[in-house]
Order: C-alpha cells, then sequence, then structure tokens
C-alpha cells in the first residue's frame, strides 16, 4: 500500500471515531493513459472535501458527484470515468455507470465509492416508561442510543451506550443526522426541551399533551428562544397510530424518526441530480 494510501486509511480511522461520514474511493481499473493506477485510495468527507490521489480534476468531480450521492443514499457505486466522445448512455454495456471526461489523456478508470456512514444516535431525555422503552427499540434497531436524565434516574433507564448526568446535551456530540426525543413527563420539562431544540439534530420530538407542549413553547418564545428554533419540534412526538401504551407511543416516536430520516435522504439524493453531469 502506498504512503498516500495508508494516509487516507489513517484519516479514515480518525474521522470515524470523531462520527464524520464519509467515503471511501478506490481505483479498481484502468485502461490506456490514467494518471492513477489501480488500488489508489482517496477520501472523501461529507463537505465534498477530497483527500488522496484518484485521478487528475476530469476524474475528481464524478468523484465529488458521486460521493454525495452514495452518501444520501448509503449505498456503494461503481463508476467508469471515459472520454466524453465515448459516452452516449448512461450505463456501459456491461451496466457499470458512465461519466464523461474531458481529459485530453483519454484513459478510462473504474472506482468503487463506498461510504462510511456512522450509525445515527438518538438521545432521549428523560427515564419515564415511554423513555426506557424507546431505549431498547432504538438499540434493536442499530442506533447509538445517548440517555440525558438526572443522576439518580439512570438506574430506571438500562440499556443506553452513554449517558448524561442532566440535560447539557454538549458531551453527547450531535450531529445533523441525529435525533433527540424529550420524555421527561413533568420532570424539568423546559430546561430538556430547551437544551433539545438548541441541539443540532434533524429530528427533536417531545412527548405529552399539545396543550402542554404549546404551554412550553410559549415560554421558552418569552426567553427569547428564535422562532425557527421552536418550529423544529414535533409535538406531541410520533406519527398517529392511536397509541396509548408507552411502547406503542415509542413506536410511532421512532416510526416518525424513520420517515423524516428517509424523507430527508430522498431530498438530499435528489439535490446532486442538479449538479453539472461533466467531469
Amino acid at each position: 500500500m502506498s504512503r498516500t494510501a495508508i494516509n487516507v486509511m489513517a484519516l479514515a480511522a480518525e474521522l470515524g471515531s470523531e462520527g464524520v461520514d464519509y467515503c471511501v474511493v478506490t481505483v479498481v481499473r484502468t485502461a490506456n493513459a490514467t494518471s492513477a493506477k489501480a488500488g489508489a485510495k482517496a477520501l472523501v468527507t461529507s463537505a465534498g472535501e477530497l483527500h488522496g490521489f484518484v485521478g487528475g480534476g476530469c476524474v475528481q468531480g464524478a468523484v465529488r458527484r458521486t460521493a454525495a450521492e452514495a452518501l444520501a443514499a448509503g449505498k456503494p457505486r461503481l463508476i467508469r470515468v471515459r472520454p466524453k466522445e465515448d459516452v452516449v448512455e448512461q450505463l456501459d454495456t456491461d451496466g457499470v455507470e458512465l461519466h464523461a471526461s474531458s481529459c485530453p489523456s483519454g484513459g478510462t478508470i473504474d472506482l468503487f465509492v463506498e461510504p462510511m456512514c456512522q450509525a445515527m444516535q438518538v438521545l432521549i431525555c428523560g427515564a419515564s416508561p415511554v423513555a426506557a422503552t424507546l431505549v431498547g427499540l432504538a438499540r434493536a434497531m442499530g442506533y447509538r442510543v445517548t440517555v440525558a436524565a438526572l443522576p439518580n434516574d439512570h438506574a430506571a433507564i438500562p440499556g443506553a451506550e452513554h449517558y448524561l448526568g442532566g440535560f447539557d446535551l454538549t458531551d453527547a456530540n450531535l450531529r445533523d443526522a441525529d435525533a433527540i426525543v424529550v420524555a421527561t413527563q413533568g420532570k424539568r420539562d423546559r430546561e430538556a426541551l430547551a437544551a433539545a431544540l438548541a441541539a443540532p439534530a434533524f429530528y427533536v420530538g417531545m412527548v405529552g399533551s399539545r396543550r402542554k407542549i404549546d404551554r412550553l413553547k410559549g415560554q421558552l418564545s418569552a426567553k427569547g428562544m428564535e422562532p425557527a428554533k421552536l418550529a423544529r419540534l414535533r409535538g406531541p412526538a410520533g406519527l398517529n397510530i392511536s397509541a396509548i401504551e408507552p411502547e406503542e407511543i415509542a413506536l410511532s416516536i421512532l416510526s416518525e424518526i424513520v420517515a423524516d430520516r428517509r424523507a430527508a435522504s430522498r431530498a438530499a439524493w435528489s439535490d446532486t441530480q442538479d449538479l453539472p453531469q461533466q467531469a
């Protein structure tokens, strides 16, 4: 393995430990003159930054576009970059996705683009029966689970990977791809809700009656919370499945999280279709 490839893999390990999503790109085959050869590797971050070497500018545009799509869909892609005059269809005769190149070298290069996505984190505020049920369901779905609750309440909500002693969510290292559920149900509701709405997450939901949630939103608004933050709240949390028992409520909440997550992924993938198709 080359020094560049070693550096790429070291960066991959670092990003993985930080919970950052990225794609590993590997050159699997070349034909005619290409600057990169089989085995060359690069890494593309979720921000579109490319580290390593898999070819010049003729290849990098296709790699960045494909990496964005692969991260949005969570699925690997095999692509082929070849001279634009040889590209007349979206797929080659063997089914490989084609991208056009304007490079004068005239070479062809096949690349495997593999997304490395951190499992979603579900942060649950509180130690109520709904919160306790959410822990088990979220873990069963493969999500990383963090509980934020008063230290004396931790024993009542077992099974999480991480515990926070209170509602300061800083140490949870939340990302835009994560979800927060406030299920305090009477114990420091406003404190937990304020922290949840101030944190990065694509989903923030709260368990409770609509009247109670509206009252809490009014109190936070009076204290100066921006309308845009308050508008993020899904409350009462969960899809309408006429849930009554804690298990049913937890199921409806996770269903809503999945629905919102998939909708966001489809929107992100759709946005990549507007990128220019010339490599």
